[in-house]
Parts: C-alpha cells; structure tokens; sequence
C-alpha cells in the first residue's frame, strides 16, 4: 500500500493523500517544502522538505528556506554584507540575466526619448510619434517584468545561500508564476509610496506660492513632519513583503500582515539588532550609493536648478527658467552609464534583504 500524508497549511489539515497527488500540489504551486507534513499513520510532523522524492535536489523550491540558515547563529550586519557580496558574486551572471530583463527595455526608452529630445526641430511628425510609441511600449514592458525580477531575486537568493545551483530558465519559470501576487502587491506599495511622494511635492509648492508668513511656514513644516511620519511607518511595515509573497507564498494581505509583524519584532534584543533597524540600515547603505552615483554628473545641473530657486520671484519665470535649463542639457553618457551600473548593482540590495529575513525568521524560531 502506498504512503499517504497529510498536510498541514496556517492551521489547517490536507489529505491523507498519496505522493502522486502531493506531486501535482507542487506543480500547481499549493506546496511548499516548508508546509508541515506527517504520515497518516505516524502522529509526527516535519516538513514536506523531508518527504523522499518529492522535492529534490535541483528543484527551485521556492519558499524553501535553506536548511542550514535554520541550523545556524543569526548573522552579525557586517556578516550579513559580507555574504550579501558572496552571493552575488557566486551568481553574477545569473543576477544579471535577471537583471537585463528590465534594463534592456528602460534603455531603449531612455535612448529613444533622448533621440527624438535631441532632434533639431523635432515636432508631431511620424518619426516622433513612432518613437514615443516605442518609449511607451518599452517603459509598459518594464513595469510588467519588474514582479518576475523581484520574485527571481528571491528564489535565486535562497537556492545560492542554500549551496544550490539552479538553471536560469527554471528559476524564471518558477518566478513567473509568482507575477499576479506580486505584480498586485508592487501597485498597492508603489502606489502609497507615489502618493506621499506627491504629498511631499505638494508642500513645496504651497511654499513657494504662498505669500510668506510664519504661520505657513508652521503649518508647512508640521505637514512635512507628518509625512515624514507617514513615509517611515509604511516603509517599516513594508520590509519584507517581497520575501513573505514569494518565499513563504503568502496571500498579499498575509504577506503585508506577516512583513509588519517581522519588521517590529525582536523587542527582546537591542535595537540594532532587530529586523527594522537592520533594514533601515541597509537601506540606507544603498539610498545613498544611489545618491552619489545620481547626483555627481547632474551636480552642475542641480547647481544651476538652485540658483534659479533662490533668486527667481516669480513662479511662471522660475517655471520657464527650469525648463530651458532642463532642455538645453546635453545627453549625459556618464550620468548613462553610471545608471546602468546602479541598476546591475541593484540585486545586492533584494539579496541582503533576503538573508536579513532569514535571519529574522531565525529569531522567530528559536
């Protein structure tokens, strides 16, 4: 007689059912090998990991957390970094082909757009209006890969912190599949972070339209402290979405209810140690190698850009003064090309999350 299990999913029990059944789970994307499972004649639960010839050695098994990360002492920051740049360097050219999936579309539509920006007299011809069709159709070609290159991050991540190698085509097959939670869970996050983006735009034009006083002064600065609120309490509910769609294939509220609880977690440790400082320190690590690499070429351009917000009264002839200054720029190839670097480094940051959340879930555990 064959051997049927009984699986055991936020509480809730499965079967018993035979392995060719738990095969087909699997296929479907219903099992985990972190779901828990016992034999239906044994009273012992483990996990569907442990299940011989259900999951083997070269599958993706995304939201399998590597073994050896549940065995192990959580990381030190510096430890987490250093492994962070092992990881990656051990799965450059995987990291990158990942990465190309979104980079190869943005040039082409920052290129585009520079061309026809750049063309004398360039004005509603056929030439114009087919290049912002090709612009548009590579700036939606983007957005819609961005979930695959976030969830690919995580599955690769996990399989190289596990010692496992993986083929680059299965680990896209695999991502892929993740597309419709993820792709819906980046238009809620990206969505409230572009509205408090706009808030905060928002409070600079009333400070520059408003006639001067110091209550609009206050009353500014008192809506800017409240966004800042704003900002830092989604952004700290927010840390591990990614990894709670993906790795612990959690429904989008799940995974926004299970990143709020992880991030405010460890209140027993101290405060550097615990998930939300951890992040914010990473985070902070790469906002600002962004920032060096973004504002260095465009340094000069910036300059100007103050000059004409310090001296200029009028609004509309500040507004005008901005926009001949923004056209009169020459294409910037090293401001180009420092971007494409930012954007093939950008996998460490999705990789020292990954490794901050397994080593949170560490904590959970023991």
């Amino acid at each position: 007689m064959a051997e049927e299990w009984i699986i055991r999913v936020q509480g809730k029990e499965y079967g018993p059912v035979d392995v060719e059944t738990l095969r087909e789970w699997k296929t479907e994307g219903r099992l985990l090998p972190t779901n828990e499972a016992r034999r239906a004649d044994v009273d012992l639960w483990s996990t569907v990991a442990d299940i011989p010839g259900l999951f083997e050695s070269d599958d993706i098994g995304a939201g399998r957390l590597p073994q050896q990360a549940t065995l192990q002492t959580r990381r030190s920051f510096a430890q987490i970094l250093i492994e962070t740049v092992r990881i990656y360097r051990k799965g450059f050219f995987q990291f990158v082909g990942l990465t190309l999936l979104t980079l190869l579309p943005s040039v082409s539509s920052q290129l585009t757009g520079t061309l026809v920006g750049t063309t004398p007299n360039a004005g509603l011809d056929l030439r114009t209006l087919a290049a912002g069709a090709v612009g548009f159709c590579m700036l939606v070609l983007t957005i819609v890969l961005w979930p695959v290159y976030l969830a690919g991050i995580q599955i690769l991540t996990v399989q190289l912190a596990a010692g496992r190698r993986t083929r680059f085509l299965t680990m896209l097959n695999e991502a892929v599949r993740y597309w419709p939670r993820v792709a819906g869970l980046c238009l809620f996050v990206y969505g409230v972070f572009f509205l408090l983006t706009v808030f905060a735009f928002g409070i600079a034009v009333m400070l520059i339209t408003v006639p001067p006083s110091l209550f609009s002064a206050l009353l500014a600065l008192a809506l800017l402290a409240f966004q800042v609120w704003l900002f830092g309490r989604f952004f700290i509910n927010v840390l591990f979405w990614q990894q709670f769609a993906v790795l612990e294939n959690a429904r989008p509220l799940d995974s926004l209810r299970e990143s709020k609880n992880l991030a405010r977690s460890g209140r027993d440790l101290p405060w550097f140690q615990r998930p939300m400082w951890r992040a914010a320190f990473i985070a902070s690590i790469w906002f600002a190698f962004v920032l060096a690499i973004t504002l260095g070429p465009e340094w000069s351009t910036l300059r100007r850009y103050f000059h004409e917000l310090t001296t200029s009264q009028d609004p509309q002839a500040l507004i005008q003064a901005l926009t001949t200054t923004s056209k009169s720029q020459a294409f910037n190839f090293a401001g180009f090309l420092l971007g494409i670097i930012q954007t093939l480094l950008r996998p460490l940051l999705g990789i020292a999350f990954v490794l901050l959340f397994l080593d949170s879930k560490i904590d959970i555990e023991q």
